[in-house]
């Protein structure tokens, strides 16, 4: 059964003060109201009611509402950071050495488990891929945080691995097309949730069910993989 990735407590060194916990709870508030309603559709009333704190405290902690859209923002990076993290290193550091066809066709396979576990089956991963996709749709300064911190680098350091995996360049064409539809198909399972739910009769998608996505997404991965062996 999959292990969903914990993205919790990742400093737990320290206890958190009542100023941390307060600022960590309008963060929340704001992924989840801003993914929902929209940026201009959202309050600061309402982001300190969602967040139980005093409205002063979006000013004081983050300069107003744009600054805590870019709280947010940085949630995200951090977050995805981590997750990516766990399958491919630190993707902002420089990639390491050539790695074998083998060990590399198995880390991207790892790479995959690890985004179905995330982006699928985290209840956490609802709130930031509705804030993401709004963004998409209407670009801020906020999407430039979360292009350079997480989209393009894991992008980049996937496509590294597809050519130690395959021989293909990193950065043709071919190769940036080939990891989209990889990562595409992944998000899908997100953003068309309650009709998966429904087409498969699943009341929820958890770990087993998650299973079964990885079970499907891996079969195409190496159903591709296969494909550019028959063309070496």
């Amino acid at each position: 059964m999959i292990k969903l990735p914990d993205t919790q407590n990742q400093n737990p060194r320290r206890e958190a003060s009542p100023a941390d916990m307060t600022r960590a709870a309008l963060v929340q508030a704001a992924l989840k109201l801003f993914g929902r309603q929209g940026f201009d559709g959202t309050s600061t009333r309402q982001i300190a009611a969602e967040a139980q704190a005093n409205i002063g405290s979006i000013a004081y902690h983050f300069g107003g509402k744009e600054g805590l859209r870019t709280a947010a923002a940085d949630f995200i990076v951090e977050t995805i950071q981590t997750v990516a993290g766990q399958a491919l290193g630190n993707v902002q550091a420089p990639a390491p050495g050539p790695a074998s066809p083998e060990a590399a066709q198995a880390q991207l396979f790892a790479a995959l488990e690890r985004m179905v576990g995330f982006v699928v089956a985290s209840p956490q991963a609802g709130e930031i891929v509705q804030f993401v996709l709004r963004e998409l749709s209407h670009p801020t300064a906020a999407l430039d945080r979360i292009y350079d911190g997480v989209f393009e680098p894991t992008h980049r350091r996937l496509c590294q691995l597809w050519e130690q995996a395959t021989g293909e360049p990193s950065e043709s064409e071919a190769t940036r097309l080939t990891v989209f539809t990889l990562i595409g198909q992944v998000i899908y399972f997100r953003i068309g949730r309650e009709a998966v739910m429904r087409r498969m009769g699943w009341k929820d998608i958890g770990a087993a069910e998650a299973a079964k996505v990885v079970a499907a997404t891996s079969g195409n991965l190496t159903a591709i993989l296969a494909a550019r062996r028959g063309q070496g």
